[in-house]
């Protein structure tokens, strides 16, 4: 074989390897990102939970002390929901 076509025959090899290297590398980094989303969207949804506990928190501690000053009844409830 001639020094030519074996200089092409291993620049068609390095360049098919880094090809194939350089696929896998980049399907790697993509499957490493989206692995990271599923982790920063279960920190939002826990955060969003937590804000919704203390806003529930709140709004109990606000009903107890509004029901020591006035009497709420179950019709009052029913009809605040309504609107």
């Amino acid at each position: 074989m001639s020094r030519v076509a074996k200089t092409t025959l291993l620049a068609s090899v390095l360049l098919t390897g880094l090809t194939v290297w350089g696929v896998h590398f980049l399907q790697e980094q993509e499957h490493e990102n989206m692995y990271k989303g599923v982790l920063r969207d279960d920190e939002r949804r826990r955060e969003k939970m937590r804000l919704r506990e203390e806003e529930l928190r709140e709004s109990q501690r606000k009903r107890a002390l509004y029901e020591q000053y006035q009497q709420v009844s179950k019709d009052d409830d029913v009809q605040t929901n309504r609107h």
